[in-house]
């Protein structure tokens, strides 16, 4: 085993250039990990490759490791010398070992900022360091910095602002949600409550997707048999409850945007050009065709399921409480919280946010659920408005029933967590009811 310096600089030298061969043979390498391994058995090298996975041998971390750590400072510190493939392949290997080093992530932005380096590659590098350490936080700050880097390479931000966006970048774009949406979920599964995973999903709809309801329902739907498999994961229901305020919020928007308009073609019809009432009604079709209050339903029949077949997860318990709140304030037209809407375009909101008191949502600024206000002029009340007003809820989705649930709970349950979650259930309904 290597002792001196000049043995740890050949041994470190010959391991780099072994990740850089091994990458090179199968650019298809989709995890990494470490193989326990004490002692250096045999003469040959600690980079192990079988069909996709990449393993290293762990008695060579603690040379390997240091070694490239101390280069990498010596280079930022102006006291060595490193040519850009040097670079590349020493950011690499630490990266790949130790993620949350800032200074070699900030070496490699240098590198994709000058040209050096394809941000696609350091995609796949932060894919794969998220194999090994799915909740490093600075492996998904950097994957958000080069995703930004692609949007502002393909000028696409101006482009889907003027409509003009070809199918080309459309069809990239949709690549890439669909492979940070499979980072997202593989990371998540990889760590319980993995907050970084799921805040990063939340951005790339933010940034890469529109928040249109087609969407938020297809994240809906894909999420749906997630949380069914890990109740206790409070970042993945977190993540469903972004989708359904951001679900309400986008149809309290655009219904808004559609009531102005028309009050201000009634008043000057002159105005009024028939493209922007066509692309007006367009863009509301798909709003108005979505059931709230029935996706709420089904959320809450969710959480039942899971409750009964789970008991004892205080997550899903905390969940019911959001989406009870939610249904309560969509099917009584009372003001939902500011949050609500700007929850859109926040992805730091967390569900404490959204249970104030009722005293103080009440107090908070007025907005129909269905995009009126109180102080609305009557002229602007039309039967195209009258359209989008959404049916009362079903008296058995009531507080009545809720309190029912938790009979049923206390009655049947064997579990003194549930038990004790029940009970706590029912005092937060009875203070947040004011019964």
């Amino acid at each position: 085993m290597a002792e001196s310096p000049e043995e740890v600089a050949v041994l470190v030298q010959r391991v780099v250039k072994d990740i850089r061969n091994a990458f090179q043979r199968n650019p298809h390498i989709d995890e990494i990990g470490l193989i326990p391994c004490p002692e250096a058995r045999y003469n040959r090298s600690p980079i192990v490759l079988v069909e996709n996975k990449l393993g290293v041998e762990s008695w060579c971390v603690k040379f390997l490791l240091p070694y490239v750590h101390n280069k990498l400072l010596l280079y930022r510190q102006r006291k060595q010398w490193l040519n850009k493939d040097e670079l590349i392949d020493i950011t690499c290997t630490l990266l790949l070992l130790n993620p949350d080093f800032t200074t070699a992530w900030n070496v490699r932005k240098e590198l994709i900022l000058s040209g050096t380096l394809n941000p696609l590659k350091d995609l796949h590098l932060g894919k794969l360091a998220l194999t090994k350490f799915p909740k490093s936080p600075e492996t998904w700050i950097h994957r958000r910095w080069v995703l930004q880097q692609l949007i502002q390479e393909n000028s696409l931000p101006s482009l889907v602002n003027k409509g003009n966006l070809g199918a080309a970048p459309v069809e990239r774009i949709h690549r890439l949600v669909q492979e940070e949406m499979n980072v997202c979920s593989e990371a998540a599964g990889r760590y319980p409550s993995n907050y970084n995973a799921w805040s990063h999903r939340i951005w790339v709809l933010q940034h890469l997707e529109k928040l249109t309801v087609k969407v938020l329902l297809d994240e809906l739907s894909s999420t749906k048999y997630w949380v069914s498999v890990h109740v206790s994961d409070h970042s993945g229901f977190h993540y469903r409850q972004f989708l359904l305020k951001s679900l309400i919020g986008r149809t309290v928007t655009d219904n808004n945007v559609l009531v102005q308009n028309q009050m201000v073609n009634e008043q000057n019809p002159s105005l009024q050009k028939e493209e922007e009432s066509a692309g007006a009604e367009a863009a509301c079709a798909e709003e108005q065709s979505v059931d709230l209050p029935r996706r709420l339903e089904e959320e809450l029949e969710l959480c039942t399921e899971l409750i009964d077949t789970y008991p004892g997860h205080e997550t899903l318990w905390c969940h019911r409480r959001c989406v009870f709140y939610l249904q309560h304030h969509l099917s009584n037209k009372l003001p939902l919280l500011s949050a609500v809407v700007s929850s859109v375009d926040s992805s730091d909101e967390t569900l404490n946010n959204s249970h104030h008191s009722p005293a103080t949502s009440h107090m908070a600024q007025a907005m129909d659920v269905d995009g009126l206000n109180e102080s609305s002029s009557k002229q602007g009340y039309t039967q195209e408005t009258k359209r989008l007003k959404r049916a009362p809820m079903p008296d058995s989705l009531g507080p009545e029933m809720e309190y029912q649930f938790i009979d049923k709970v206390l009655s049947t349950c064997r579990d003194a967590d549930q038990a004790r979650f029940a009970t706590a259930y029912r005092k937060w309904l009875v203070t947040f009811l004011g019964q």
